[in-house]
């Protein structure tokens, strides 16, 4: 199977069909087939998708980069102060 990377919006999308299927008493392979998805992949965007609105979705994704940001200057803080206090030993 091609291997595509899905925006949040096509995720969404795709869960939302899902969703109307299931209504329909569609099975879940069957539902993946039509959706051209795996089902582990199904499962793991019900899991972290499920529910959401496209808003929420961006707004988790502008969070996650905004928390990878910080962690990253913590990170180059405790490294700059880690090289600090081995030159203040040296004194």
């Amino acid at each position: 199977m091609k291997q595509n990377r899905h925006t949040v919006d096509q995720i969404i999308g795709k869960l939302r069909r899902a969703d109307v299927l299931l209504g329909k008493q569609v099975k879940v392979p069957e539902i993946c087939k039509q959706l051209e998805i795996t089902e582990q992949t199904y499962y793991r965007w019900r899991q972290k998708y499920g529910g959401m609105q496209p808003e929420m979705a961006k707004e988790l994704k502008a969070l996650q980069k905004e928390n990878a940001r910080l962690k990253k200057m913590v990170a180059e803080q405790a490294l700059d102060m880690e090289i600090l206090k081995e030159a203040a030993k040296g004194n």
